[in-house]
């Protein structure tokens, strides 16, 4: 889970001082002394973590927060304000052009991610936005990087323009041309990378920019690589004067040290981050949602966000009337799986919940194994099967287990847990409709540990 080093240790801090009534200054000198400890070790720039510590801690000594009932709520006011404005204070957006094409070039070392992450950029904009985009291949040089810009092209049904090994300069400007016939109001230059900086590299993109004028220079960056993250993103906007970052594999980042840094040190804010390895899980980066989560106190706006992109209100409807008059089947059941796991990794979406990150989620951790698992049993059943589960005998069950490669001892425990489900929804169904209560909230939530389905 991205932060979670950072969360726990700043939560730490925290619970010292709400454990006292009032606070002095040696008080408010030990939390900031582990802060700051927990935000080094977070990789988090030495200069930043010095800047951020003395601003916080000018303002904690204060007589706002010595005087106040309830001084450990301040500080953490005063923390998650700071923490905000370090990283931007709001969410940045994509320059776009006045008459399109809106021309984007991503930029950024070899591996950072910059073909299948500016596809993921390409595809939100296409759904969020309504845009007509165009990928463009202008990375000649690294082995089937055309190909794989065309393969997530194709899965995502975007255009991919390319002219094969030839001068990336040409490319970009054929394309543009290319993207004004045809009616594509945004083109995604995907530019070659290295794997370090050299001068060969940005004299390539000199050149690219000379020539397009691009409206957005976006440089993406691995936020799993750290500081390493944030002197890229300092060389590639001395060299380009960049626009705004990208930051990929923010999932896999427990430390977060590069989302913390990179716009105390450039000047250039964090606009997009990835966050898992599915062409959609692509999201805007928010400084005040993101600071919120790294405190614990959860992201409810980016869950809802998530929730109403992936789940289809009438059909949500439909099934709740479906519960309440006790038809609900194993079918109706699979499609609420899907829809859960399309908002991304269960974890991440626990750790949006105030209170639910890192190790506080106990006995709510989620079981992500054992949600494929129901997966592949409800799959493998019949159609008649998963509408009418008494037809399951003993042969069906071997033969359930056979093909989804579990054991019939797991195939009669879902078949247990869906038959209690449903009878708790009837006993339920009259609460359920006062107040108003959605599919979640009937499937348990208590995790494999208290007998109830994986998430």
């Amino acid at each position: 889970m991205a932060f979670e080093g950072l969360t726990e240790k700043l939560s730490a801090a925290f619970a010292k001082l709400r454990g006292k009534g009032r606070l002095s200054e040696a008080d408010i000198k030990d939390a900031m002394r582990e802060i700051r400890l927990a935000l080094l070790e977070a990789d988090v720039s030495y200069k930043v973590v010095k800047d951020f510590v003395k601003t916080v801690s000018e303002r904690a000594v204060g007589a706002e927060v010595l005087e106040s009932l309830t001084p450990a709520q301040m500080i953490v006011k005063i923390v998650n304000e700071e923490m905000t404005a370090l990283m931007g204070g709001g969410a940045a957006k994509l320059n776009m052009a006045s008459k399109p094409p809106t021309v984007v070039m991503l930029v950024g070392l070899q591996g950072a991610g910059k073909t299948t992450n500016g596809a993921k950029l390409a595809g939100y904009f296409r759904k969020q936005n309504g845009k007509r985009p165009l990928l463009v291949a202008c990375d000649v040089y690294r082995p089937a990087a055309i190909q794989q810009l065309e393969v997530v092209g194709k899965q995502l049904e975007i255009p991919v323009f390319q002219m094969g090994q030839v001068n990336p300069v040409d490319i970009a400007k054929a394309a543009i041309e290319h993207a004004r016939a045809h009616g594509n109001d945004m083109v995604f230059l995907d530019t070659a990378g290295r794997l370090h900086v050299d001068e060969e590299l940005m004299d390539e993109l000199r050149n690219i920019k000379a020539a397009v004028e691009p409206n957005e220079i976006l440089l993406v960056v691995d936020a799993m690589i750290g500081q390493d993250a944030v002197n890229a993103a300092v060389a590639f906007d001395e060299a380009l004067d960049i626009d705004g970052v990208m930051l990929t594999k923010l999932d896999g980042d427990a430390r977060g040290g590069a989302a913390l840094s990179i716009k105390a040190t450039t000047g250039k804010p964090i606009k997009f981050a990835g966050t898992g390895e599915k062409l959609d899980n692509v999201e805007v980066f928010h400084p005040d949602r993101m600071a919120s989560r790294i405190l614990g106190m959860g992201d409810v706006l980016s869950l809802v966000e998530k929730a109403q992109q992936n789940f289809d209100a009438k059909r949500a409807a439909e099934l709740q009337t479906k519960l309440k008059q006790n038809k609900f089947t194993l079918t109706d059941f699979y499609e609420q799986l899907s829809q859960v796991k399309n908002m991304g990794s269960l974890s991440d979406i626990a750790g949006m919940l105030p209170g639910m990150s890192g190790k506080n989620l106990g006995d709510l951790t989620v079981d992500e194994k054992a949600m494929a698992q129901t997966e592949a049993i409800i799959l493998s059943m019949t159609p008649e099967e998963r509408e009418n589960p008494s037809l399951l005998n003993s042969s069906r069950k071997k033969r359930i287990a056979a093909g989804s490669g579990t054991q019939v001892v797991d195939v009669n425990r879902l078949l247990k847990q869906f038959d209690m489900m449903q009878q708790l929804t009837k006993q339920f169904s009259g609460a359920a409709k006062k107040k108003g209560r959605g599919m979640m909230g009937l499937f348990g939530g208590g995790g494999r540990r208290r007998g109830g389905f994986p998430f």
